[in-house]
């Protein structure tokens, strides 16, 4: 099969290198002529992935026409508010009918759902066989080193969620299916904003007790939240809940763990916005979430927190205070 993917950074390269051990043709689209030079030439994305060889079959183009020709899975792997802009540019040159793969994680900025629904409004449904997620508790560089990894394949159509479970498995790459869109999505983008919350405890100084705190209840804000858009219970206890929140609230290859931890090392978000050249999703996700929560009256401590401190300039230290001081109530 040919697995085509839109993006060479990280992720995209990580996914290219596992379907290529599978023994598929593997194609990465990129506009980055270093970067796809590097990964045809040198079998590296020395960018991203220093000193880490990549299977030698998987190839690289600047041509967004070769990588969609043909394709059978065609991978989403660009910035989530590039996708609308991408995917009319792909439906242009389309003959063949792909499975779509979204592995973007967040939510869509003007229309407050997952990437998933974006992808669907941005695509003629005719021209694909349907839209599947890959989320769950992952960094690319670990998959690209073959670590043992576990992964979620995400779609209403169970069919196509096996489908992509079956390309992408491997003896270090476990997928397992989900049907659960809503909360998945849920999942993957409200994680990020409690890493913020946890990075930023670490850059206060604190340490173990607050981190597993924060982890347990930000679980509990996660599942209230999702629970109101219609998820499942159960999604919130596996990879893409759980699983996905407990990595980003617990290392410094998460960018809204290291945020957050600058966040709390300088007791305020202004160095942050004043600096930052990165993209951070859970910054984005809080505002998001901290508007819908407030609409529907739901009970968010946690992105309350975060969004004083990003939005409205509030000391992190006097906020942990205030977290610490409301109301007791049962768990």
């Amino acid at each position: 099969m040919k697995i085509s993917f839109l993006g060479s950074g990280a992720w995209a390269t990580a996914l290219a290198n596992v379907v290529a051990d599978n023994g598929h043709e593997s194609v990465l689209y990129g506009i980055m002529s270093d970067e796809i030079d590097d990964i045809n030439n040198n079998h590296r994305n020395s960018k991203y992935f220093e000193g880490i060889d990549i299977n030698p079959n998987v190839r690289a183009t600047l041509s967004l026409t070769e990588a969609c020709d043909s394709c059978d899975v065609l991978v989403v792997a660009v910035p989530s508010s590039q996708i609308r802009v991408v995917l009319g540019q792909v439906e242009e040159v389309l003959n063949s009918k792909p499975i779509i793969v979204n592995v973007a994680k967040g939510f869509d900025s003007q229309t407050y759902r997952g990437i998933s629904e974006t992808i669907k409004e941005s695509i003629d449904k005719n021209k694909i066989q349907g839209v599947v997620s890959l989320m769950g508790p992952t960094f690319a560089i670990e998959v690209a080193k073959r670590y043992y990894t576990a992964i979620c394949a995400v779609s209403k159509e169970i069919e196509l969620a096996e489908k992509v479970q079956q390309i992408f498995s491997n003896d270090y790459f476990r997928v397992y299916t989900n049907t659960d869109e809503v909360g998945a999505e849920v999942g993957a983008g409200l994680k990020n904003v409690i890493a913020i919350a946890s990075g930023i405890l670490e850059g206060l100084g604190y340490q173990d007790n607050s981190r597993a705190a924060l982890i347990t209840r930000g679980l509990a804000e996660i599942t209230r939240y999702g629970l109101a858009k219609g998820a499942e219970l159960k999604t919130f206890l596996g990879l893409t809940g759980i699983g996905d929140l407990f990595l980003t609230c617990s290392s410094y290859n998460s960018r809204n763990y290291s945020c957050g931890y600058q966040i709390g090392k300088a007791n305020s978000s202004k160095e942050f916005w004043d600096n930052n050249k990165k993209t951070v999703e859970g910054v984005f996700a809080c505002k998001i979430i901290y508007e819908e929560a407030e609409k529907f009256n739901l009970d968010m401590p946690i992105t309350k927190a975060v969004y004083e401190i990003l939005y409205n300039d509030r000391k992190p230290s006097e906020i942990l205070v205030e977290l610490m001081n409301r109301a007791l109530k049962g768990e």
